[in-house]
């Protein structure tokens, strides 16, 4: 074979290659745009727990600027916190990105009115955090998880029925920090 043949022999595989992209021929299919419906029960879920946990942990950090002699024990708690925030932020579907800003955020401390389950009533963005605000914002979050897992995927469950076993610990040992 001459060179000339190897040339057009690439020219033709390159143009059938590039033929192909053009045509929409690929190993894998576009994706389809999805009709516009209602979301994903489990998603508006996680979105709301991840909502919550960032409270949470905005409610901890507050905390340990409040109660300065008590914010190295505190620190277990939080990483607790961001643990079950991370767990929760890996189940939710690609593309649905929890909406809620990052725990580090001021806007992140108040409560709203969706998910008041794990903020402190009595605890505004720039007032103090006591132990009895922290341990009813964990005793909330624990007692809300059995009605949360009626509706999620036995997946979704038992991470919420570990997450409400950690929760309702949390407010035993918060009880004997002082």
């Amino acid at each position: 074979m001459d060179g000339g043949s190897t040339l057009t022999r690439r020219s033709l595989l390159g143009a059938a290659a590039a033929s192909m992209l053009v045509s929409g021929c690929s190993p894998t299919p576009a994706a389809k745009p999805r009709p516009s419906g209602p979301p994903d029960p489990e998603t508006v879920l996680l979105r709301s727990l991840i909502a919550d946990k960032e409270k949470t942990v905005a409610l901890y950090r507050r905390a340990a600027l409040s109660l300065t002699d008590l914010a190295a024990a505190l620190q277990p708690f939080e990483q607790r916190h961001l643990a079950h925030l991370a767990a929760m932020r890996r189940m939710l579907p690609e593309g649905a990105e929890s909406s809620a800003p990052a725990p580090s955020t001021p806007s992140t401390a108040g409560p709203s009115a969706s998910t008041t389950a794990t903020a402190a009533p009595s605890a505004s963005p720039s007032s103090d955090v006591s132990l009895a605000d922290l341990r009813g914002a964990e005793r909330r979050a624990a007692a809300a998880r059995p009605g949360q897992m009626a509706g999620a995927s036995p997946v979704l469950s038992q991470l919420l029925a570990s997450v409400g076993a950690c929760e309702a610990v949390h407010v035993i040992a918060l009880g004997r920090l002082r």
